[in-house]
């Protein structure tokens, strides 16, 4: 019983701080975002995938999804070499 309790209280430890991890706002990642492509050399095919993304991302930030658009915004920003 109490191995049941212990298992219990670990998954939701492990979930809520899973779930509600502090992610940096969207918005403030699109900001840094665009900053980078300003100043980026990019490739047409490479600034293609960047504008992808940020689109994707804004996509999400606008669902207020800031976990998944700064997935995006993370992947547009390691194209331009900056994470």
């Amino acid at each position: 019983m109490n191995l049941i309790r212990v298992t219990t209280v670990a998954l939701a430890t492990l979930y809520s701080t899973t779930a509600f991890a502090a992610t940096v706002p969207c918005e403030k990642m699109l900001a840094d975002l665009r900053e980078a492509v300003k100043t980026a050399k990019l490739s047409d095919a490479d600034a293609a995938k960047v504008k992808d993304l940020q689109d994707k991302g804004i996509e999400r930030c606008t669902a207020d999804d800031d976990g998944h658009a700064d997935e995006f915004f993370t992947a547009a920003m390691k194209l331009l070499g900056k994470a």
